[in-house]
Parts: C-alpha cells; sequence; structure tokens
C-alpha cells in the first residue's frame, strides 16, 4: 500500500524550540510518495511529536498503527506499547474522543488540518495539556479504513501563545490579518461565520473579495492612505457574504510591524452592526414619515416637556396662530392662550390627566382670537413619572361661528322640526332629553312636558341596551368618536306601554362650547322582520361573552414568566398554549433568594374570568410569601387556608405543584396538591421518574396534610412540568395523548434545551390530535440540571 501526505519541517532564523513551553515553531509542505515501511521509517527519525491513526469503517475509535520516537518519549513509552492501542487510551478526559472526532469530521480534503486542545496522560499517569493537529491521509484502501496524522504539542504552564490563540480563536469579535499586499493570512472562527466562507476560501484572497460594491473606490483610497500614514483605521464598512447578502461591520485595523519598524501585516477586527443600522434606518425613515404627516397635516401637532414648554412643534401653527415653529419652541404654553384661559388650563396640565376635545382660546399674532379643540396625552415613564405632553389642536374656529349661526336660526326651524314624519328627540352630554317633537309623541306615548328632563334610555331604550348606551356615550366623549354617529343604524326602542319596536335611528353631535348635545331622527320600521331583531341580540350577546373571555386571557398571560432563566446550574423555561376557552393554568418560577428557585404550576377548574381571577389571587398569595423561608408543604397549607373560602363559596378548586430547587446542594424538595405529578428523566438511566407527594386539590378542606420529599439531581436531568390539558387532549377518533406518549418524546428529546423540548412536545400534540386549538389550556415547563 502507498501512502501521499504532506509534510515539510523547517525553522527559520528567528524560529527556536522554546524549552520553556514545550512548543515547536513549525510549518510543512512537501510532497512525499513510498511504502508504509519507507515511511515508518522517515516518521522515527522527526524531532517532533507524530502519531498514525487508522480508522475502520463503521468504528467511531481509531486505532494507533504508528507512534515515532519523540511521541513515545513524551508520553513514557516504547514505541510498541502503543501500537495497535486505541487512541482513547491516551485522552485523560472522557470528552478527548469525541473532540477529536468533531477535527477530524471538519477536514473537507487532505491539504486541511484542524487542531484542539486535549490532556494526554502518559504511561506513570501524569496529565499534559497539548494542542492536537489532525491531517488526513490519502489511501488507496479509503474505502475500508482512513488514516490520518495526529501531532502532539505540549501546553507547558504561562504559555502567553497558546493563550494568545484561545482569545482569538474564541473571539467573539471577527479577525483577520493580512501580510502588507493585503492577501489574507489568517481568519478566526468569527469571521467565517459573519462571511460564510471557510478559511480555505479566504486564505490567499484580498479582502476586496468582500466588498459589496455600495462603497466607492474613494472611501477604500482614503483608508488605506490613512492606514499607511498612521498606523491604524477606524470606521464603518458595507461588505457582502459568500450567499451575496450585504452587512455591516465596524472595523478596527491596525498595522503590524517588526523590530525594524516596518509594516508586515494588518489586523482587522470587526464587529457585526447590521442590526443598528437596520435600527438606525427604519428609525430615520420613521422620523422622516412623521415629519412629512405633521406638515402635509392641517392640524397642529406638538409636544412639550413637564412643565408645559413646547419641545416640538408642526408647520401647521403657522396657518393656526400666524406664530413660525421656531417662534414657539422654548414658549410655555400659556403664553398663547387668552387671559380667560390661562387659570383654567393650567388645572389639566398640573392634573397630569389626558384631556379630549378642550376648547382652547388663542391669541393669534396679529391679535384676533383663534378657537381650537385639544387633545392632550401624557407621556409616563416606567417610574411613573411625566416625561412629556404630546397633542394636536384642532382650529375649530370657523366651526364654531357656524354652530352659533346654526343656534340662531334654531327658531326659524321649529316648525319644520314639529311637521317631520320622524320622531325627533335632542340629549345632552349626560343623557337626558332637552327636546321631543310632536311625532314623538305619537311614535312613543309620552308627551312632550314629560319626556324633557327624562333620561333617554330610562325612557324610550330597552334596558338590556342602557349599558351599551351609556359606554357609547362615555367613549365618544373621551374619544370624540362614536360608531352610531352621523349615520343611519337600526336599532330597537321601547313604547309607553313597555312593548317594543325596530326603528331607523341617525344621530347626530353638536358641540356648544365645552359641551354635546346630540340630535336624533327616529323613523319607526316595524315592518322589517323579526328575525333581524333575533340576529341583533345574538351578536350583542356574542360580543360581551368575546370580551370576557378576551380579559380573562390578557389576566392569563400577565401571569406567567416573561422570560427564561438560565444559568452554569440549571436552565427552566415555560409555556401556555390558550385554549378555545379560556382556563385556570398558571406557572411560575422565580428565585427565593441566591441559592433557592422556587417553581409552581396550578390549574384552577373552570374557564373564563372567575379562574383567571383565583389565578391572580394564588400568584399573589404564593409572592408574598417570597420573603419568608416556607416549605413547600407549609406554602400549601398556607394557600388552603388562605383560599378555602373563596373557593369553597365559589365552587371553585385549584390543583397546585409546589417545587424548590437548592441550587447549591441540587436537591428539589417538593409537594402536591391533587396536581398532575411532573415527570423527572434521568439520562442515565433513560428512565421517568413520577414526582408524586400526598396532599388533597386546594379548596376542598380546611385542614389538609401535605407530604414532602426531597430528591438529588444529577447532572442533565430533566423535569416537565404540566397540566391535565396535555394528557387529555384527544384526537378525531376521542383517543387521550397519554401520559406514555409525554415520556416517549421526553426520552427522546432529553439532550435538546428546555425550550426545544417544549417545541417538540407541541409539535408532537398538534400531529396527534389534527389541529393547532384544543378545548383545555395546555401549559409546558421544563427545568434541566446542568
Amino acid at each position: 500500500m502507498s501512502v501521499n501526505f504532506l509534510l515539510l519541517y523547517s525553522k527559520s532564523n528567528d524560529e527556536t524550540d522554546n524549552p520553556d513551553d514545550g512548543t515547536v515553531q513549525t510549518s510543512y509542505y512537501c510532497t512525499a510518495t513510498d511504502t508504509i515501511s519507507t515511511m515508518q521509517h522517515f516518521i522515527d527519525n522527526l524531532n517532533f511529536n507524530l502519531i498514525i491513526l487508522r480508522t475502520e469503517h463503521g468504528d467511531a475509535a481509531p486505532t494507533i498503527v504508528q507512534i515515532n520516537h519523540a511521541a513515545a518519549n513524551l508520553l513514557g513509552y516504547s514505541e510498541n506499547d502503543l501500537i495497535n492501542q486505541p487512541l482513547e487510551r491516551l485522552f485523560a478526559t472522557p470528552n478527548g474522543l469525541s473532540l477529536w472526532q468533531e477535527a477530524i469530521a471538519k477536514i473537507t480534503d487532505t491539504n486541511s488540518e484542524n487542531s484542539f486542545e486535549a490532556e494526554l496522560i502518559t504511561k506513570s499517569n501524569i496529565s499534559i495539556p497539548t494542542l492536537l493537529s489532525v491531517s488526513a491521509i490519502p489511501s488507496e484502501a479509503a474505502n475500508k479504513f482512513t488514516d490520518s496524522i495526529l501531532l502532539i504539542q505540549a501546553i507547558k504552564p504561562g504559555n502567553d501563545l497558546f493563550a494568545m490563540r484561545r482569545v482569538v480563536e474564541q473571539s467573539a469579535s471577527a479577525m483577520m490579518i493580512t501580510d502588507r499586499t493585503g492577501r489574507i493570512a489568517y481568519v478566526n472562527p468569527k469571521f467565517t461565520e459573519l462571511t460564510g466562507y471557510s478559511s480555505c476560501e479566504l486564505l490567499g484572497q484580498n479582502p476586496k473579495l468582500l466588498q459589496s460594491g455600495k462603497m466607492s473606490s474613494k472611501h477604500y483610497q482614503a483608508m488605506w492612505n490613512t492606514l499607511i500614514t498612521t498606523g491604524e483605521w477606524q470606521g464603518e464598512i458595507q461588505n457582502k457574504n459568500k450567499n451575496g447578502n450585504v452587512y455591516w461591520v465596524y472595523e478596527s485595523i491596525s498595522a503590524i510591524k517588526n523590530t525594524t519598524g516596518e509594516i508586515t501585516h494588518f489586523l482587522a477586527v470587526e464587529e457585526d452592526i447590521t442590526h443598528r443600522k437596520e435600527v438606525e434606518s427604519a428609525l430615520m425613515e420613521s422620523e422622516k414619515r412623521f415629519r412629512q404627516m405633521a406638515e402635509m397635516a392641517g392640524e397642529w401637532l406638538w409636544e412639550q416637556d413637564p412643565k408645559g414648554y413646547y419641545l416640538y412643534s408642526s408647520i401647521a401653527v403657522k396657518q393656526i396662530l400666524g406664530f413660525s415653529q421656531e417662534e414657539i419652541i422654548g414658549k410655555h404654553y400659556t403664553e398663547l392662550l387668552t387671559a380667560q384661559d390661562k387659570k383654567t388650563q393650567t388645572l389639566f396640565a398640573a392634573s397630569h390627566q389626558p384631556f379630549y376635545a378642550l376648547i382652547n382660546h388663542y391669541q393669534h399674532k396679529n391679535g384676533q382670537q383663534v378657537l381650537t379643540e385639544s387633545t392632550g396625552l401624557p407621556i409616563i415613564n416606567a417610574e411613573g413619572e411625566l416625561v412629556k405632553w404630546r397633542g394636536v389642536d384642532r382650529d375649530i374656529t370657523a366651526r364654531m361661528q357656524f354652530q352659533d349661526a346654526l343656534i340662531d336660526s334654531e327658531k326659524r326651524t321649529r316648525l319644520i322640526i314639529e311637521s317631520s314624519i320622524n320622531a325627533i328627540v335632542l340629549m345632552d352630554s349626560y343623557g337626558i332629553i332637552t327636546d321631543w317633537n310632536h311625532r314623538a309623541e305619537k311614535m312613543f306615548g309620552w308627551l312632550h312636558a314629560e319626556a324633557v328632563g327624562q333620561r333617554l334610555d330610562e325612557l324610550i331604550i330597552p334596558e338590556r341596551f342602557h349599558k351599551a348606551h351609556r359606554q357609547g356615550l362615555y367613549d365618544f366623549l373621551q374619544t370624540g368618536d362614536g360608531p352610531i354617529l352621523n349615520r343611519q343604524t337600526e336599532q330597537v326602542a321601547m313604547r309607553r306601554d313597555g312593548t317594543e319596536f325596530p326603528v331607523e335611528l341617525s344621530v347626530s353631535p353638536l358641540k356648544l362650547g365645552n359641551v354635546y348635545i346630540f340630535s336624533g331622527f327616529i323613523h319607526d320600521i316595524s315592518g322589517r322582520k323579526a328575525a333581524e331583531q333575533q340576529i341583533r341580540q345574538a351578536q350583542v350577546n356574542l360580543a360581551i361573552a368575546q370580551n370576557e373571555i378576551k380579559i380573562a386571557q390578557q389576566i392569563q398571560a400577565t401571569l406567567s414568566p416573561s422570560a427564561a432563566i438560565k444559568s452554569n446550574k440549571f436552565e427552566i423555561t415555560g409555556f401556555c398554549l390558550p385554549a378555545n376557552k379560556v382556563g385556570g393554568d398558571y406557572y411560575d418560577y422565580f428565585f427565593r433568594n441566591e441559592t433557592q428557585l422556587d417553581i409552581v404550576i396550578a390549574d384552577v377548574s373552570g374557564h373564563a374570568i372567575g379562574p383567571a381571577l383565583f389565578m391572580v389571587e394564588t400568584r399573589s398569595a404564593i409572592r408574598a410569601q417570597n420573603n419568608h423561608s416556607a416549605t413547600p408543604a407549609e406554602t400549601l397549607s398556607v394557600l388552603n387556608s388562605f383560599l378555602f373560602d373563596d373557593l369553597n363559596n365559589s365552587d371553585y378548586f385549584i390543583t397546585l405543584f409546589y417545587l424548590q430547587f437548592d441550587i447549591n446542594q441540587q436537591q428539589i424538595t417538593f409537594a402536591n396538591a391533587g396536581h398532575p405529578t411532573p415527570l423527572l428523566l434521568n439520562q442515565v438511566n433513560d428512565r421517568c421518574k413520577e414526582l408524586d407527594a400526598e396532599g388533597l386539590i386546594l379548596g376542598i378542606r380546611k385542614e389538609v396534610f401535605f407530604e414532602e420529599k426531597t430528591l438529588t439531581l444529577a447532572q442533565g436531568d430533566v423535569i416537565l412540568f404540566y397540566t391535565d390539558g396535555l394528557i387529555e387532549a384527544e384526537n378525531t377518533n376521542q383517543e387521550f395523548f397519554g401520559l406514555e406518549r409525554v415520556k416517549s418524546v421526553l426520552r427522546q428529546t432529553a439532550q435538546q434545551t428546555p425550550q426545544e423540548i417544549i417545541e417538540a412536545l407541541l409539535l408532537a400534540l398538534q400531529q396527534f390530535g389534527e389541529r393547532t386549538a384544543f378545548d383545555d389550556d395546555i401549559t409546558l415547563m421544563v427545568f434541566k440540571c446542568r
């Protein structure tokens, strides 16, 4: 059998063996083709440490087929001691073989090599830190086995060279070294990850390979001139990766000089700022759109600081008040008001409450009075402090003049109103009837004197619509928007004798000063089909039910932790898949102190708002115990006593599992109140243990004994917490998903992260049920010990 390999060992004038750190500066690049015996003789006479390995196909562990004198002496063996021995015998740690397998797997051709650090053990059982370099050897019998070369360099303590190598190789920044002419001589792993090119593809190339073509040649020339002149350059560069995608980096380039001061190489350190540039671009575009909209809008948009001084003003202020934007910025808003408004409007600002449709009287630059309708919102930060005001003023001077003229013409139109074939009813902003025409008397059975002064809803609106009517009136006064205003709608009205009938209604608001009046035109449409009335009522009921479910869903979503917890000791995360109906699932995890993590999962019986409120109460009670040194059993006892009366009176109950994890001792202590038992998977024996403890569900008995258990966890142990929605989910054949399917998925994904385990369970559940939504909430929480 002949073997082709590349090997050249040389020392330059500056390269010597270093007796302090045991390293040898080497390079190799020669070709030899010979028989095995000739190759072995050649290897034996090399003065650095070399091992030839062979891996039979189908066998992951390599065998030593040749070791030279230098390597044998380093390890304390004779050459014959290690021939045909597994490589694994030389590793001092269990992960040594897996590191070799990862290195050999990355080699894509015979001219490639890969290095890794590992500890080897000598014949006298002494561990030696080493840098191992792996290279493939081509062979005519490649279909039967694979040969490789393992080069060993011992690492002595305090070796700065190897420390620097680790820093560069593991750096989060992309690094590149070029020679003086610009040819790439080295790239670290982060650089290959950023560019998408392998080191083999980059070495020897010019960095122009990465240019995006979107930056001018003048930019690169200026960069090069600065670099040659000063020895360094910093700035932003837009490059293109192997897939053609453009990315941005902040690049720092430094010249590397020899002892005579001549530049020999250049070092480039790059930070990926693509996301930052995208955010900046989006922000600039958003700001541009906002400014354009503000300039185009006829309304005056403004911002004030907490004291009421203008920070921003749109260009519309020029049209409304005659002042330029520059003249407005820095002024206090009261400087623009008339004397009559200065005192009253100051009260609004001091209240820190939003105001809507507030009538302001401004003094125009030319002295005229200008009326505006003003809406302002306080901007509050997370600490509850007022940051600024943001608002809009709409010029209503002409509209107010028109309204005044309209009121003056009311007498002239009164006869027309009284002769109308429609009932005409006027109402103020409190819902009180202020006018009632003759047709209204005939339609509803109430005389003018009886109707005026009464609440409109209590007089002609069926009781079931009172709430909607009052809410709609309130919403309009707050926002200026109403769903039935200025349009024709069909409603249900009520006569004096209590009978109901359908009407066609048109309502228009009219603002007089700072108050509204509403004029309604009502036409009797009793001839319409009764089925339409039933459909409308059903839609109202559906909207009410959906609103309650939405409120409950929002309550449920706010109770869960916002993010996973990850540390070098453990990792935990959770997820709740909402059901078609809102349930009472709840999970939580939090640090009781620096050495203890509390974990809880619970399920309140029933659906909608009731269970959601009990979830809030339960969570509050649990978090209230955070500062007390209570065990799981003690916590459950306190919860049962605290919640018993509320649960008993409402016919609800709660299942709850409480676990405490001692981070230093790697121990768990838990108690259970009738909740489905969590599963503890030990990866060593691949078995699932149910974490069960005796205890009755909360809300059944006043006095309950809760059993408490303690276990010690091993590295890699996984605990799955879940609610009954998981195992009781059904498919189209009414089969339950069941606990055994849960255990099977958990065993298959135990090596993955908690988030990946949860995703695998949800995928298996959705495939089983052939749907993505289920009748009950499904809550999952996975804890993994590291």
